[in-house]
């Protein structure tokens, strides 16, 4: 999709995918405007004096939380296109603070879409997670309500309102807060062991620059009321911990709550109403469930089929993650 011209708002865009995706915008198109909406003013203030952004004159910033209804559609205004990446996304946190939760993921949710029709905006993409397949925490909970709130969205407008997609993919590899800036800061801090909560733990990987490039081309597919799942590698627990700490040794120390010991991104209920592309899955709707015309090459996904990381076709090598890693700067072994 051409965004030459475009007028283009992230929520939540001072977090590692907002600033990533902005980066990446800002390289390849020339927008009339590309606004920043989040509520932290430090990072604001940082990102604004960051060398990337510091001196392009299409960057605004907007001070607001997406429970705000009247500020979000303040900040939509001749908006053209809205990423929808704000979210309280950490797992013990939301356990924590379940009402907080709530409020910005699942009402947050449901203001993004009645200000998005309110405004007219074209097109809206929600970032989701592995975590809303069958959730069995509360922040998986609230993204699959989330979810569902973007999917139903077709329901309150026309053809000519806005149309609304999810994108639902695992861990990105060295966001802040995951697993691999924890075990890098444990081996600078002179660990002699890597915590791993169960041995046989998997989980999916992506990688930022993977995960941007996977919204921006959902953009224009969006037919309204599907969810995008692209097709990534699973890695062991125990396989990363090697990767980048070999000196180590690793220690159980038990699932924690809300965690799995699998992610899934598509149950086999979902797979009923699912296509396979060459490169990703489109979950469709119970409610619209005749979508097509995606790819040439679509088709059905066979009976019982089950997305999740531990029956993938796919799988990362050692020699896979250090490339990945490699490429983001991230040198492997830690010492």
């Amino acid at each position: 999709m051409d965004l030459n011209g475009k007028v283009v708002l992230v929520t939540g865009g001072t977090g590692s995918f907002g600033k990533q995706f902005c980066k990446t915008v800002l390289e390849r198109y020339k927008l009339r405007k590309l606004i920043i909406f989040s509520r932290d003013e430090l990072k604001q203030f940082e990102m604004q004096h960051d060398p990337a952004f510091r001196d392009r004159e299409e960057m605004r910033y907007f001070i607001g939380d997406v429970r705000d209804f009247d500020r979000l559609e303040m900040a939509f205004r001749d908006v053209d296109y809205v990423i929808h990446a704000a979210a309280l996304k950490h797992i013990p946190a939301a356990e924590y603070n379940p009402f907080e939760c709530i409020k910005t993921n699942v009402h947050g949710a449901e203001n993004v879409v009645r200000a998005a029709i309110r405004c007219n905006i074209k097109r809206v993409i929600a970032l989701s997670t592995d975590k809303a397949a069958n959730p069995i925490n509360l922040y998986g909970a609230s993204k699959l309500a989330s979810d569902k709130i973007f999917v139903a969205a077709k329901n309150l407008t026309d053809i000519h309102g806005p149309k609304f997609g999810v994108v639902r993919y695992g861990n990105v590899l060295g966001s802040r807060g995951s697993v691999i800036p924890f075990f890098q800061q444990m081996v600078k801090d002179g660990a002699d062991s890597l915590p791993i909560t169960d041995n046989r733990m998997t989980r999916f990987w992506i990688t930022l620059n993977h995960g941007i490039e996977f919204v921006l081309s959902c953009l224009p597919m969006a037919q309204s009321g599907e969810v995008f799942v692209p097709k990534i590698p699973s890695m062991k627990m125990t396989d990363l911990a090697r990767v980048v700490a070999p000196q180590l040794k690793t220690h159980e120390i038990g699932i924690r709550p809300g965690e799995k010991l699998h992610e899934a991104m598509i149950t086999e209920e979902e797979a009923r109403n699912s296509l396979e592309l060459p490169d990703r899955y489109v979950v469709r709707s119970m409610l619209y469930g005749d979508q097509t015309g995606y790819h040439e090459d679509e088709k059905t996904v066979p009976e019982g089929f089950y997305y999740a990381s531990n029956n993938n076709s796919e799988w990362l090598t050692d020699e896979d993650l250090e490339s990945l890693l490699s490429e983001m700067g991230i040198v492997v072994p830690f010492k």
